[in-house]
């Protein structure tokens, strides 16, 4: 089976057009649409993906990603069953710490502990089972079976070990080298033990960064870049990314700067960690990820700085519509 690819869009339009680019992105061939779940957007993620899920049918549609701190665990659940009442067996709710949504409101991203815990009453809630919040007992009154899946979106090795203990799926941010793959299976499979289960029914959608160019050549300056003034995009959204490259080779120091890397290691940061460079590019590096490290289902998140973080992904759509997908054998 051709390798899944999904799609973040951010609510970059009103949120009705929004939705309407989410079923071309269906039209196109897509397998999965996240959407971020900005609060200062002033545009609410859970209201775009129920417009979407009323103009698509075979989408799979999710936050991406959700947190503890803007949104309580029991909101969380409710919202997650009311879309799997809008699109039965197409929705994925997605938790991670938080970043923006947090760093917006004053906040600290949410804790391993705190997770844990909440993954874990949400997963509860969406079972039909009594949970205890601060003393009180509570139950969702409206539930599906089976229960809509929860996915962890993970970083660092500690929270993808925490995936693997607690979660149905994760979205993994390790890159797409297949020594970083490896190390970060890994980390499911040590969290998964913790826990006394095994990863037979755990699906793992790879995070994928994703800078075109038609001439192959600024694309790979990704590394060299910043998303926004002190934070590289080497350390965006932690600096978990520098784990996962020396998991692949390249040894960079924590305080590394965007100035020290030179043209040859940007490239070689960019073949370890996503999809650069022309669309025939990214097609070829995409086909090795499925060969060398059996990746069959990525989240293709195009490159963007804070200013730019709500363009649609226009180019990104047509490369995979056009080239991608009909190299991957695959047609809208």
């Amino acid at each position: 089976m051709p390798v899944q690819v999904d799609i973040r869009v951010p609510v970059g339009l009103p949120v009705k057009e929004t939705a309407d680019f989410i079923a071309g992105c269906e039209d196109a061939g897509f397998d999965g649409v996240g959407v971020h779940d900005h609060q200062h957007s002033g545009r609410d993620v859970y209201l775009t993906l129920a417009l979407a899920a009323e103009r698509t049918s075979t989408l799979n549609l999710y936050p991406a990603t959700s947190n503890p701190v803007t949104r309580h665990p029991s909101v969380l659940a409710s919202l997650s069953h009311t879309l799997e009442e809008l699109a039965p067996g197409r929705i994925r709710l997605s938790i991670a710490p938080g970043f923006l949504s947090v760093g917006n409101i004053g906040r600290p991203r949410a804790s391993v502990e705190t997770m844990r815990r909440t993954i874990l009453t949400i997963r509860s809630l969406l079972a039909g089972e009594t949970v205890t919040f601060n003393g009180t007992e509570t139950r969702l009154r409206n539930t599906s079976s089976p229960p809509t899946p929860v996915y962890m979106t993970a970083a660092g090795p500690r929270m993808v070990e925490l995936a693997g203990e607690v979660a149905d799926g994760a979205l993994l941010l390790v890159g797409l080298h297949p020594q970083a793959i490896a190390a970060a299976r890994e980390r499911l499979e040590a969290g998964a033990a913790r826990a006394g289960r095994t990863l037979e029914n755990f699906h793992t959608i790879f995070i994928t960064p994703m800078a075109l160019d038609e001439e192959g050549l600024e694309a790979f300056r990704w590394p060299q870049r910043w998303l926004r003034p002190g934070l590289p995009f080497l350390t965006y959204p932690s600096r978990a990314n520098l784990h996962w490259l020396r998991e692949a080779g390249i040894d960079l120091p924590d305080d590394v700067q965007p100035d020290q890397i030179g043209d040859g290691l940007a490239r070689q940061i960019c073949d370890a960690f996503g999809l650069f460079g022309s669309p025939q590019e990214c097609l070829s590096r995409l086909q090795r990820a499925e060969e060398e490290a059996g990746v069959d289902h990525v989240f293709i998140f195009p490159s963007h700085t804070v200013a730019s973080g709500y363009d649609m992904p226009y180019p990104e759509v047509r490369a995979f519509r056009d080239v991608i997908f009909p190299g991957l054998g695959r047609s809208a």
